[in-house]
């Protein structure tokens, strides 16, 4: 099973930045074992999310022909607890894009506040694991993300 930490994208600018949104429910089993009488979401899963939210752009910067995965976490920093009922909106930059490689600065929102920073670095692994043998198919960017994105693509068309 794969964890989608991204429920749809409220903008995408090709190129340039991404905004999704998760919206953050007491139905997540997470919630109830990350701390079992204080149900709060783990901020390695707010990282995740915006990873997918920054990973989504910078695939589709290379038309998802690159198998794009995250290399580091260059900076996560947070003020607040997300709790059940919140909704977090992810807005990620690219800041830089190479063959190789491809840097982003995102800023979490909660509930329409600044609640955090996380600035991450992707590698395109095709690229720099040479030598080494990776299915042809993107493992990376599955059907799960690409419908997001189509989704988005298909709202903002009506």
């Amino acid at each position: 099973m794969r964890w989608i930490w991204i429920d749809r994208f409220l903008e995408f600018k090709p190129g340039h930045s991404a905004k999704a949104i998760k919206n953050v429910s007491l139905a997540e089993e997470h919630l109830h074992d990350h701390w079992e009488d204080f149900p709060v979401m783990p901020t390695s899963l707010i990282c995740e999310g915006m990873a997918q939210t920054a990973g989504i752009l910078v695939g589709q910067a290379r038309d998802f022909k690159e198998k794009v995965v995250l290399a580091k976490i260059s900076k996560a920093e947070f003020s607040e607890l997300v709790l059940p009922g919140d909704q977090l909106t992810y807005h990620a930059e690219l800041q830089t894009i190479t063959p190789q490689a491809a840097s982003t600065h995102g800023t979490v929102y909660r509930n329409g506040q600044i609640i955090g920073t996380v600035d991450l670095m992707f590698s395109h692994v095709d690229q720099n694991m040479a030598g080494l043998k990776f299915p042809k198919e993107n493992f990376v960017f599955t059907g799960q993300f690409l419908r997001l994105l189509a989704g988005f693509v298909e709202a903002r068309a009506q």
